[in-house]
């Protein structure tokens, strides 16, 4: 059975893009076959794997904006056991093109609802903020994981991101679990990110992932050289924690069947 894991958060620099690319990777590398998704009109995930945002023909717009347009056009091979559904420098326009309604936002459900391409994983890359594309990344999923910088600012913007998961959850997408908040960017010889890690593990004792990403200049290299960590510093620490990470997810993590209560962070 596919798991459908959309990796959100309203701010913008957590490690989203990071995190699919090498989550990805990591999870492909232990012979998973997964497909990545890439909702944000920057492109950012799409630039990593090497395409061209400006020229590609066939994208995730196309796959929300026509219903004849099937994934197995869009999907890009970027690895044995690795496919890109790229996106396109027209996302910019999805907001005015889909509008902001329910029908709208579950376009991308819809598209891999009936697509029969096999896939273990199906990993989705959202743009920041709470607009129509990060609903249609909310709406196809099952799982929602959470990257959150180690910084106090960065955990208070949560509490944004789970009340739209509510909503979401009542209206479209009763299917919807959170996965697991991930810290990303630390720095073990910061006591303020030690602080933020275990104030996160208080308010989430049991959906905190053991696993953390350190703040690294490889995750700045690596897209440079058209590679996630893995590929470009397979020994580096960076490249073991999303190793880490595949693994807990995989054989370890499985969401639960509603969002518990209390896990708005106040």
């Amino acid at each position: 059975m596919t798991r459908r894991i959309v990796i959100a958060n309203q701010k913008g620099g957590v490690g989203k893009t990071t995190t699919v690319m090498n989550l990805g990777a990591a999870l492909a590398e232990q012979n998973q076959r997964v497909l990545l998704i890439d909702l944000d009109a920057q492109g950012g995930l799409s630039a990593s794997l090497g395409v061209d945002v400006y020229a590609v023909r066939r994208s995730v717009y196309s796959l929300l904006t026509y219903d004849s347009i099937s994934l197995a056009r869009v999907i890009v091979p970027v690895g044995e056991t690795l496919a890109l559904a790229p996106a396109s420098i027209d996302l910019a326009a999805a907001e005015m093109t889909l509008g902001i309604t329910n029908e709208a936002a579950m376009r991308l459900r819809r598209a891999l609802d009936r697509s029969r391409i096999p896939f273990d994983f199906v990993l989705i890359d959202t743009p920041p903020g709470l607009g129509v594309l990060t609903a249609n990344g909310l709406v196809a999923a099952e799982e929602l994981l959470i990257p959150v910088q180690c910084q106090y600012l960065a955990m208070r913007g949560v509490r944004a991101l789970l009340e739209t998961v509510e909503r979401i959850q009542q209206r479209l997408n009763p299917a919807l679990r959170l996965l697991g908040i991930l810290g990303t960017m630390y720095r073990p010889d910061s006591i303020h990110a030690q602080e933020v890690i275990r104030e996160i593990r208080s308010v989430f004792p049991d959906k905190t992932f053991r696993s953390l990403i350190y703040d690294s200049p490889v995750f700045a290299e690596a897209p440079v050289a058209v590679q996630s960590v893995l590929q470009y510093a397979p020994n580096d620490p960076a490249a073991q924690a999303y190793r880490a990470l595949a693994q807990e997810i995989a054989y370890e993590r499985r969401p639960e069947r509603t969002l518990a209560p209390g896990l708005v962070v106040r």
